[in-house]
């Protein structure tokens, strides 16, 4: 099937990457001249005020201002050929910037649901929080324990004991909607927001393909056994470091046996239903997730295509 027409959330990067170049210690400090760097001091990102608007993109001489960082990482260069840095600095020095008037600290998802920036910084800012993430939690090798540096302009970490070399990870999760006739199936987790309804989803598991673990999340979360799976469309999910892997998978059965440790409650919902759901128009006070989670776009797609989802 074809993909959302709306750009998901995270996604849509035009960063050259560098990929082949991450080892040219004279090109990496040339795009440092004249950068941008986006700041992250635990949680959040720190915004400078331009005019009636907030940039995530900082100046050198901003960025500064946070002090040295306790790790940085090249995310690419951009079509003018202007270099776009991560830096994480702790979270303590932020207060003394924030009194300055200038600059606001905002986490990422509250920046993606205000819509403080445009797409394409939230899509730097994602892999700067992933990285950034990445960096904090693998200080130490995994082989034999000693320190590791950083290398590769912030894209590997090396063992001057051992030589291991540890690279970025990113975590794939699967969400699934699953669809009996022209009825999908939404669940509830504790740790919703108070009427929120969304798709199932779960890790995948080692030797598990996309497939597999779609069928397994269902059965395991609702008691359904799974039939044929569609793909429809993935999404950078940086909270902490995830792929979100979208998909519908055909219920066998409409009978729900659900895992009462992993949901709340799970239940049967029609096209028109759903609508409502998205709206924010549903008589109980229910809704679906905002459009920067891409269970809300597997859920419209089904409003729009029914069971035609698997064609």
């Amino acid at each position: 099937m074809s993909l959302p027409e709306t750009r998901l959330t995270y996604s849509g990067s035009s960063l050259d990457r560098l990929s082949e170049q991450r080892g040219d210690t004279a090109l990496i400090e040339s795009l440092r001249a004249n950068a941008r760097n986006f700041v992250l001091a635990g949680e959040s990102f720190l915004l400078a005020k331009r005019g009636e608007g907030f940039d995530a993109g900082l100046t050198n001489d901003e960025a500064a201002y946070a002090g040295e960082p306790l790790e940085a990482a090249m995310l690419g260069k951009d079509a003018n050929g202007r270099g776009h840095f991560a830096r994480a600095v702790p979270p303590e020095r932020i207060e003394g910037i924030k009194a300055r008037g200038d600059f606001i600290v905002v986490d990422l998802r509250s920046i993606a649901l205000q819509g403080l920036l445009p797409p394409e910084d939230l899509s730097a800012l994602a892999t700067a929080k992933a990285l950034l993430f990445w960096h904090e939690r693998h200080r130490f090798c995994a082989n034999c324990g000693k320190p590791t540096k950083p290398a590769q302009a912030g894209w590997r970490r090396d063992c001057a004991i051992c030589s291991a070399q540890h690279f970025p990870r990113t975590d794939p999760c699967v969400i699934m909607l699953a669809i009996h006739g022209e009825q999908c199936l939404l669940a509830r987790q504790t740790r919703f927001p108070p009427g929120m309804w969304s798709a199932l989803a779960g890790f995948v598991e080692p030797g598990e393909s996309f497939e597999e673990a779609v069928r397994r999340e269902t059965m395991e979360e609702a008691g359904i056994p799974g039939g044929r799976v569609a793909y429809f469309a993935s999404q950078p999910w940086p909270f902490p470091m995830s792929i979100m892997i979208g998909a519908f998978v055909e219920a066998k059965t409409g009978k729900l046996k659900i895992d009462e440790v992993e949901l709340e409650a799970a239940r049967w919902v029609t096209k028109d239903e759903c609508r409502l759901l998205l709206a924010g128009k549903h008589p109980a006070r229910f809704f679906a997730p905002p459009p920067l989670a891409i269970a809300h776009h597997l859920i419209k797609a089904f409003v729009e295509r029914g069971a035609g989802v698997f064609d």
